[in-house]
């Protein structure tokens, strides 16, 4: 049987409100299903307008263009800070809610010209890659609808 999910937390992956997951039910784009009083959305479905939603985003066309590498896991986001010294660099990227850091040499971080400010894309080629099994995040019942 599918993951079932509550809105709160579906949106929440999504990067959205809920109530713009609701506006989505309403307008066909996902099914929202009401399991004892609780409104969940099916994992399978939600993971279908995630991969929709990230291929409709502007953040889909930053950095290099599909067929220019083999590596296929690429993260578009804004550089926040970099350290350097005197061979190597530390650059941090904010990519959404998710950071992501990288130590490169000084040399490629300067030729790059990276600093606060610059958009990067973080590139992952890796065969060693963990995927953990997770619970969708809490919901946090003392957040109000306004604080959201």
């Amino acid at each position: 049987m599918p993951d079932r999910i509550r809105v709160a937390d579906g949106a929440a992956l999504l990067g959205v409100s809920d109530d713009t997951l609701r506006r989505w039910s309403e307008a066909g784009r996902i099914t929202i299903h009401r399991d004892s009083g609780r409104a969940t959305v099916d994992g399978a479905e939600l993971a279908a307008l995630a991969t929709q939603l990230a291929a409709e985003s502007p953040l889909a066309h930053l950095g290099p263009s599909e067929g220019t590498s083999s590596a296929r896991n690429r993260i578009p986001g804004i550089v926040t800070r970099v350290v350097r010294d005197t061979v190597m660099a530390q650059v941090e990227l904010q990519a959404g809610p998710f950071r992501v850091v990288s130590l490169l040499s000084r040399e490629a971080a300067d030729e790059l010209d990276l600093q606060p400010g610059s958009l990067a894309t973080a590139t992952v080629k890796a065969t060693n890659v963990v995927i953990e099994r997770s619970e969708p995040p809490a919901h946090d019942p003392h957040r109000t609808k306004e604080s959201r």
